[in-house]
């Protein structure tokens, strides 16, 4: 699987400027990875130039600063969707050293991430959650993805035993050549969620060519 992509610079009031300026420094946040049935099924973005072994497995290279610490709240432990049977601890994902975004290690498929440099559930914007598909080890946490349906529930857990629950709003499967970075990146007056991984047709390296994009709002 590769890493994300960096995010375009968005055109946005100037209260959402700072938000702006870490999205464009977060490279790898447009198109989610490939995933292959020999490779892990992600949700992000994937880099083209990405390596076998960033694709395998999750990098150890700068991060973007964590949300948590500016808006005050904890980070996300745990996310679970009682209508599709998923439920898995949260990782803190941050940046490859090449500037790409992290993804779960292959070895941990079952277990989702959340993206640091995007906002904290119940903070204004849209917090990521990726997860991959399926990996060389069998299906992974988001298999079933693309069954869920608008108005199922999401709940996230915090630091604080909270758990918030968002409402899903809408999907689609995109192609990773044409990722609505700003729709998924952007800012959002409200608490949004974005749930990522793989989808569609394999090319011929055998990673799918779509994306997976589940939206939600706090409910």
């Amino acid at each position: 699987m590769q890493s994300p992509r960096t995010p375009r610079t968005f055109r946005t009031p100037r209260r959402f400027r700072r938000n702006t300026a870490l999205l464009t420094a977060v490279a790898a946040c447009a198109a989610l990875a490939g995933c292959s049935s020999a490779e892990p099924s992600v949700t992000t973005t994937a880099s083209p130039s990405a390596s076998a072994s960033a694709r395998d497995t999750a990098g150890s290279g700068p991060t973007a600063p964590p949300r948590a610490e500016k808006s005050g709240r904890p980070a996300p432990t745990e996310v679970s969707i009682p209508s599709i049977g998923v439920r898995s601890t949260l990782m803190e994902l941050g940046l490859n050293a090449d500037g790409t975004v992290e993804v779960p290690p292959a070895e941990k498929g079952m277990t989702a991430g959340w993206y640091r440099g995007g906002s904290v559930p119940g903070a204004p914007g849209p917090a990521v959650l990726i997860g991959h598909n399926d990996t060389r080890f069998g299906r992974a946490v988001f298999h079933d993805l693309k069954n869920i349906r608008k108005g199922a529930e999401v709940l996230v857990r915090d630091g604080a035993g909270k758990n918030l629950r968002f409402t899903v709003t809408g999907k689609e499967a995109v192609s990773k050549k044409a990722f609505p970075t700003e729709k998924v990146y952007g800012p959002t007056k409200g608490s949004t969620l974005r749930l990522i991984t793989c989808d569609g047709e394999f090319d011929a390296e055998g990673h799918p060519v779509d994306n997976l994009i589940v939206y939600g709002a706090l409910a």
